[in-house]
């Protein structure tokens, strides 16, 4: 009579573990989708940021030499979205400081505001720097939480990841400039 009984509780647990094993599978795998999907958010993102410091550079409502330090920053970030993802972050970083370098005075902010091209591209600008710092900590935040579940030695053990490399965060800075921010009374 004992047999039937540790056959059965044996098959129960090993039923157990499948399931967990299987659930924590399908978590990694949503993860790693998260992620991916969150990497074209930020790339979109990083695009339209530097489209619209373009537009803001070709506008005229800078001076001529903030207009040239964002049309090389915006113009090296625009070139690098198909190189490696280190030089990419840092061209991007290039980018937010020539933006914070051009619109770091509000007063400056508030002239090429008082017309209305300028009062649209400020806007739009600010929106565009804020979507960027907004899908970067997204996509990071996916990372460590992948990176955190990978750790675990059941994963380690069963290989559940397969061979999916780790994926990494995206190291940047995204600052939004400080004309910018008082600006739009985000102070």
């Amino acid at each position: 009579m004992t047999w039937p009984w540790l056959l059965a509780g044996g098959i129960l647990v090993l039923a157990l573990i499948g399931l967990y094993l299987s659930s924590t599978a399908g978590r990694l795998d949503r993860l790693h989708r998260r992620i991916d999907t969150s990497r074209l958010s930020l790339d979109s993102h990083l695009l339209r940021r530097s489209s619209v410091a373009l537009e803001v550079a070709a506008s005229g409502v800078l001076d001529p030499a903030s207009s040239l330090l964002v049309v090389d920053a915006a113009h090296a970030a625009r070139t690098a979205v198909d190189g490696p993802a280190q030089e990419r972050a840092m061209t991007e970083s290039v980018l937010t400081a020539a933006l914070g370098a051009a619109l770091a005075d509000p007063a400056d902010v508030l002239q090429a505001r008082t017309s209305p091209v300028g009062d649209v591209l400020m806007d739009e600008l600010a929106a565009a720097c804020i979507r960027v710092e907004l899908s970067r900590r997204f996509h990071n935040d996916a990372v460590r939480a992948c990176r955190q579940l990978r750790r675990q030695r059941s994963v380690r053990w069963f290989r559940l990841a397969g061979h999916t490399p780790l994926p990494s965060t995206w190291e940047m800075d995204d600052t939004l400039p400080s004309g910018l921010r008082t600006g739009q009374g985000l102070a």
